[in-house]
């Protein structure tokens, strides 16, 4: 280009700007470390005119209609305007005027914010004018990008605090003012001038399409939704390859991913690209399989907005919209110099080989010519690493025949997977015919629109603080207080009560129930609030739906007291009342709570959730000491199943003993044979076992250890401890010569396999030989030097005995898994061990 004398010869250029309205505007920052000036050429860089700045430029932004509007944002954080172009500048205020959107008028503004502006926070979109506030604390700030502001709905991402490499996306109502959840765990990465690159892309002439990559379980898949975010898809994998080969590909296991950055140089084409003037095509690289990756990528491309794929390039090409998106031009991908392009004329089906150069060029990048329906290119590049730059300018009105007339033309409809409808609407597109070669003109790519369809549950958005369940339905948020929008409410008027859910285009069907209700403002607060379970008791089981019935005509949260709270507007009128499931045991307090301009009423129960107690186990000492404590304990089957009640009887006593703990300390004060029972009472099921306790004056016992290889043999039932008991009690007889009646065995429960023995007082006075015999059996007991516990070191006959007896009392048992079948002389017994 061109500069005049004004402008200087030394001049330092630190960035470009070409208006977006009117491609003939063109302006230059010049380096502010040497000089704070613009350079503005109105003649498409022909010439340039040079004007001073009393400020630095940090960042600039145009008005996307008027051409001569700009906003500039200076390194001092002011805010500067210009309507000429840049000519000229007026401080807009070196204080920014605050107010909420909502009501912002003179009385209520605030100055200044807060905070602090964010440097290079300022965007500008459509009606809107965004700018982000920090603060002055420990506090984390959230990192918020706007995204789109079409139908004046924003689509911001914002990054909350445990987030790294992802943000959530919301979208606001018409007026931007309230936001719901769209989309979790986007993925976003850093550009190259260390600005944040959020995977979501608009796709062009079609409102409502997004396709987006988001973190599944550490694999980043690609989505697609129709209706603005409400729902979302994968995508649908192409049926066969390049070369005709099918491709098996099934969902969610494996489909197609796409890389979505859209390049911020504009003279490439980034990764994926669509176009106004090309409705329903999409170009884009991706991949085939379980996770997006950057191995082995391919192109592909879609002629109904995303619903099918076609491979058209095994490699990474860059490719352009050709006459109003009537003809693509892809230039292959490459650090090697080339020499062709390829044009298609059948949206990507067929691609015909053109040679542009006749040397080899190294392609840097590609310029279009202004204006939108031009046919003429240029490619730009080198032929060595050494060489200048070369222009090589490409006119394709030669392969053109004549302008464009309605017989070229043909309609395609939107579709979801087959559904038309979406968003409440039809609509049907123009698109040129297959390999037609006509020249498009500007007006011939309008977008036509049908009736709207009738209402259905998936043409409605969730109103604000609502989100979307799983079921497809609105439920209020956890934060949400839905009795506020009716706090302004004025005695004797009325207000919309929303209903959770907003409408799009569609009329009648089931529009009426899902549109708001008009309902009257409060005239006194709420009084006769009622809170019930559908059973009319206060205990529920794990795992099972419980049934509340609220009866007040108010807006009312119910709140079920394990962190879940719900709002609803005429909870009566739901039949079936409010179902709710509890994961924990436990006591839980569950309110109802109805708020209105004028005051609140609020009701409580505590609710008992358990789990179905299948046993309880008693656990005592065989032998006790006369009037010395011993602790009675208690073991459930499963453990945790809520709160539980325990009734204890001793002996013949017809008064319980009632406590909530599972053990228990208890004294016996006369000598015999006394009976323990405990029952476990859990909501509606109770249990019961028993102990019989033999209470002396003295005792001696010992522990009794034995050889790993029973441990094998040991079916951990009580009938297989009380034979082995009888076993090891007749050898001890036989060994000491101690009365039957004075020896007591227990064999205790667990692994390794353990007995404790008693030596209880005979009934009549000892002699000298029977103390002969307890010190005898004493030696027997103490020789195995086992620190108080006694291995049974017995002769070997009366070990083989033993073993011959264990085994053969051991063929009595059938263990089967979870459930045991045992036959004693009783009878047959079953033990079955569950798990909650």
């Amino acid at each position: 280009f061109q500069l005049n004398e004004k402008v200087g010869t030394k001049t330092i250029l630190s960035y470009l700007y070409v208006s977006p309205n009117n491609k003939m505007k063109i302006m230059l920052l010049t380096d502010p470390e040497v000089e704070s000036s613009l350079l503005i050429s109105l003649d498409e860089g022909a010439s340039y005119q040079k004007y001073s700045l009393s400020f630095d430029i940090l960042s600039l932004l145009f008005h996307p209609e008027q051409e001569d509007w700009i906003l500039a944002y200076s390194h001092d954080q002011k805010l500067y305007v210009s309507v000429e172009f840049g000519r000229r500048w007026q401080l807009v205020h070196d204080n920014y005027i605050t107010c909420k959107l909502q009501n912002c008028s003179d009385g209520n503004k605030s100055k200044p914010f807060p905070g602090f502006i964010i440097p290079n926070s300022l965007v500008v979109q459509d009606e809107y004018v965004f700018i982000q506030v920090g603060f002055y604390s420990e506090n984390v700030n959230l990192d918020l990008q706007i995204i789109s502001t079409d139908d004046n709905q924003v689509v911001a991402a914002i990054q909350d605090w445990h987030q790294n490499d992802s943000y959530n996306l919301y979208m606001s109502e018409s007026r931007g003012l309230f936001f719901t959840l769209m989309l979790e765990d986007v993925v976003s990465s850093g550009g190259p001038e260390g600005n944040i690159m959020i995977d979501l892309y608009e796709v062009a002439g079609i409102k409502g399409v997004f396709l987006s990559n988001k973190v599944v379980e550490n694999q980043v898949k690609t989505y697609i939704t129709y209706n603005k975010g409400r729902d979302w898809r994968l995508l649908q994998a192409p049926a066969t390859d390049l070369q005709g080969n099918k491709v098996y590909c099934e969902q969610p296991y494996c489909s197609l991913h796409l890389h979505l950055h859209v390049s911020e140089n504009p003279y490439t084409s980034g990764n994926i690209v669509s176009k106004d003037s090309a409705p329903g095509i999409i170009l884009a690289s991706g991949v085939v399989g379980p996770e997006l990756t950057n191995a082995n990528v391919s192109i592909f491309i879609t002629s109904d907005a995303g619903n099918t794929w076609r491979e058209v390039f095994q490699e990474e090409y860059s490719v352009f919209f050709l006459n109003q998106g009537g003809s693509l031009v892809a230039i292959r991908h490459t650090p090697l110099p080339i020499r062709h392009i390829w044009l298609s004329f059948d949206e990507g089906r067929n691609w015909d080989k053109y040679s542009f150069t006749s040397s080899p060029l190294y392609v840097d990048g590609v310029l279009g010519e202004p204006g939108e329906d031009t046919l003429i290119m240029t490619i730009f590049g080198h032929f060595s690493h050494r060489s200048e730059w070369q222009l090589v300018k490409i006119d394709f009105r030669s392969i053109f025949q004549q302008q464009c007339t309605s017989d070229d033309y043909l309609t395609w409809q939107l579709h979801n997977e087959g559904e038309v409808c979406i968003m409440g609407m039809k609509r049907i597109f123009q698109k040129l015919k297959a390999n037609v070669r006509c020249v498009k003109a500007r007006d011939q790519y309008i977008s036509q629109m049908s009736d709207s369809c009738l209402c259905t549950e998936a043409d409605f958005e969730c109103d604000y603080g609502f989100e979307r369940q799983i079921d497809g339905t609105c439920a209020p948020a956890f934060w949400f207080i839905h009795s506020a929008t009716s706090r302004d409410c004025i005695t004797g008027d009325s207000f919309l009560n929303t209903t959770g859910s907003l409408s799009n285009n569609c009329t009648e069907g089931n529009l009426l129930k899902y549109i708001p209700r008009r309902q009257k403002c409060p005239s006194q607060a709420p009084r006769g609030l009622q809170l019930f379970t559908s059973e009319g008791t206060l205990v529920a089981t794990l795992g099972k739906n419980v049934t509340f019935l609220v009866f007040l005509e108010e807006v009312i949260t119910v709140d079920f007291g394990d962190g879940t709270a719900i709002s609803y507007v005429n909870i009566s009128s739901i039949d079936d009342g409010v179902k709710h499931i509890y994961s924990k045991v436990g006591i839980y307090q569950v309110s109802a709570t109805a708020n209105n301009a004028l005051g609140f009423d609020r009701v409580v129960l505590y609710l008992h959730v358990s789990c179905q107690l299948e046993q309880v186990q008693l656990s005592a000492p065989s032998v006790v000491i006369k009037n010395k404590a011993v602790n009675l304990t208690t073991v459930l089957q499963p453990s945790d199943v809520g709160t539980v009640t325990y009734y204890w009887w001793f002996d013949n006593k017809t008064e319980p003993v009632v406590t909530l703990s599972g053990a228990m300390p208890f004294s016996f004060s006369k000598e015999g044979t006394h009976t323990v029972t405990v029952q476990a009472s859990v909501g509606n099921t109770v249990h019961q076992d028993q102990k019989r306790v033999a209470v002396y004056d003295y005792f001696r016992s010992h522990v009794l250890a034995f050889s790993s290889n029973l441990d094998e043999l040991n079916p951990g039932v009580s009938e297989w401890r009380e034979d082995i008991a009888r076993v090891v009690k007749n050898c001890m007889v036989q060994v000491t010569g101690i009365s039957e009646d004075q020896l007591l065995v227990t064999v205790l429960p667990g692994l390794p396999t353990t007995a404790e023995i008693f030596i209880v007082p005979e009934k009549r006075p000892r002699d000298r030989a029977m103390d002969e015999k307890w010190a005898h059996l004493d030696q027997v007991l103490s020789d195995s030097g086992h620190s108080g516990t006694a291995v049974i070191m017995l002769v070997s006959v009366v070990l083989m005995g033993l073993a011959a007896f264990v085994i053969y009392k051991f063929k009595r048992y059938k263990i089967l898994g979870t459930s045991c079948s045992t036959k004693t002389q009783g009878g047959e017994s079953e033990i079955r061990n569950a798990r909650c």
